[in-house]
């Protein structure tokens, strides 16, 4: 085996030489990408209809694309095409028959959405994969690293067939897709990845742990600390290193990490090496190469980029896209604005307002960084608060005053006396929730003028409650949103909203009182 470590090391360093020579000319590799996805779609029934054969005749291809293809949401699209694909039908706005669906957690509350996985889009996923395995060369991993084996912690291989097509977590779908070399290095087995129950799977994991040797896991930061806490304690252990000492890698993604971290450092006594991964089930938009702290948008991976400036000449209140004329090509965005993201894709996706905000931190890199998500934000009054703000906030009160916080999520609403932002905090050790409050709202204030503004004025209230943690996850389960795809919302509206605020009058209806703060 040590012979193996040395040949995949070398040749991962040699591969990864060959991937990391990046082109300065992003908008020319940009204009490629879209030239490739258009002519192989030309022929479908989108392609004719929006005319891809014109389009690609035209001299500024971007231009011609924005102007003659509208932009297309989740509802939009599924509703005139993609339940076409769904039926069966092929050749609808991709090549081909769709064999696969993946189910999207449904954060928001409402039923989860179908997104055609093509086979070229499995491919595109694995190859990026492989792609930020090789960036381990830049920082010279130990040739023993690459003998041992990766835990993934994903969603169900075992799909659910509806007529002659197959649905299921995407991670699930891919896991169920890896290439036969890399079997023997990935932990657990088709029979474990395979499993529904959520619980069961965590069960059979726990038992087969000292069988492994892990180098690396995968997953998203609230189930893995699930899982390693529930190791830890079955067999009595005060690490997890002392079940596998040679942990060097943690792969997360799905929500910012920033809320963890603190955990984590202790979880993993700052022994572990943190990699980001923007990964979502329209398609794997960026990772962050070991060498780097930051997340780098993927320019040459058949996706096509456009951007929206996020403010309320575009977007309302509910975060809906009011103006569709203003989207941005690559050449066109700056740093640090933030834009909502529209991606054309090799699975079936045109001009699709896929729901993210993110902001340029070095163009010249293509480094960026998530910010939230388009109707995951607050602003009621004007106060213009994002899941960024929140995390951010949160975050740096939690570290400077050494709480664990494992899980929020906040409310607006508009009462007789006001406007109200309420405040869930999950944390399982005692807090002072008057002092939690005080220094939130003013590192809130620090981090948002606009929130400052208006907590002077019209933003007249604002409410917190510690839960214990327990409550967060029990509740995700009661909706059956419980498993590794899937996250507790950090704004809370509509029907999820009323569902939790129901929970916890049934729960707890006389218990964890509110402390509630006045103007600014």
């Amino acid at each position: 085996m040590a012979v193996l470590g040395s040949v995949l090391k070398t040749t991962t360093r040699y591969a990864y030489k060959l991937s990391n020579i990046i082109s300065h000319q992003t908008s020319k590799v940009q204009e490629k990408q879209l030239k490739k996805l258009l002519s192989r779609a030309q022929q479908t029934e989108f392609g004719k209809m929006y005319n891809f054969s014109a389009i690609l005749r035209e001299e500024n291809l971007m231009d011609a694309y924005r102007r003659y293809v509208p932009i297309f949401d989740y509802d939009y699209l599924f509703k005139k095409h993609w339940h076409k694909t769904l039926n069966g039908i092929p050749n609808v706005t991709w090549p081909g028959l769709i064999q696969n669906f993946a189910l999207t957690s449904g954060t928001t509350g409402a039923s989860s959405k179908r997104i055609p996985v093509s086979k070229q889009m499995i491919r595109s996923m694995r190859k990026t994969s492989i792609s930020q395995l090789l960036t381990l060369s830049g920082i010279n991993m130990d040739s023993s690293f690459y003998e041992r084996d990766i835990l993934f912690l994903g969603g169900s291989t075992s799909l659910t067939k509806i007529n002659d097509q197959f649905e299921g977590d995407l991670s699930g779908i891919l896991s169920g897709k890896m290439p036969s070399w890399f079997s023997p290095f990935s932990k657990p087995d088709k029979k474990i990845r395979a499993l529904k129950d959520w619980d069961q799977k965590i069960d059979e994991i726990v038992k087969e742990a000292p069988n492994w040797d892990i180098a690396a896991i995968c997953g998203v930061p609230a189930w893995v600390e699930i899982l390693i806490n529930r190791i830890t304690d079955h067999y009595g252990l005060e690490t997890i290193f002392q079940i596998w000492p040679n942990l060097q890698i943690y792969v997360h993604g799905g929500v910012s990490f920033e809320p963890y971290m603190l955990r984590f450092n202790k979880l993993f006594d700052n022994r572990v090496m943190y990699l980001d991964t923007y990964l979502s089930s329209e398609g794997f938009f960026a990772y962050q190469p070991a060498d780097s702290d930051s997340l780098q948008l993927l320019v040459n991976n058949d996706v096509y980029y456009e951007f929206i400036p996020f403010n309320e000449e575009h977007f309302d209140s509910d975060g809906n896209l009011t103006d569709f004329e203003s989207a941005l090509t690559i050449d066109e965005v700056s740093e640090g604005v933030d834009y909502a993201l529209l991606v054309s894709t090799n699975a079936r996706a045109w001009r699709y307002l896929i729901g993210d905000t993110i902001r340029f931190k070095c163009l010249e890199t293509l480094k960026i960084k998530i910010t939230g998500r388009t109707k995951h934000f607050l602003s009621l009054c004007g106060e213009h608060l994002s899941v960024d703000n929140m995390t951010e906030a949160l975050t740096q009160v939690a570290y400077e005053n050494n709480l664990e916080i494992r899980e929020f999520a906040v409310s607006g609403d508009v009462t007789e006396n006001g406007f109200t932002h309420t405040w869930f905090i999950g944390c399982d050790s005692r807090t002072d929730e008057k002092l939690l409050m005080h220094l939130l709202d003013d590192k809130l204030c620090e981090l948002n003028d606009d929130y400052k503004t208006e907590r002077k004025f019209a933003l007249n209230q604002v409410k917190l409650k510690c839960l214990p943690s327990k409550f967060f996850y029990n509740f995700m389960e009661l909706k059956s949103m419980y498993g590794s795809q899937y996250k507790f919302p950090r704004v809370l509206k509509g029907k999820i909203k009323n569902d939790w605020f129901e929970y916890l009058t049934i729960l707890e209806p006389q218990k964890h009182p509110w402390f509630l703060i006045g103007q600014y």
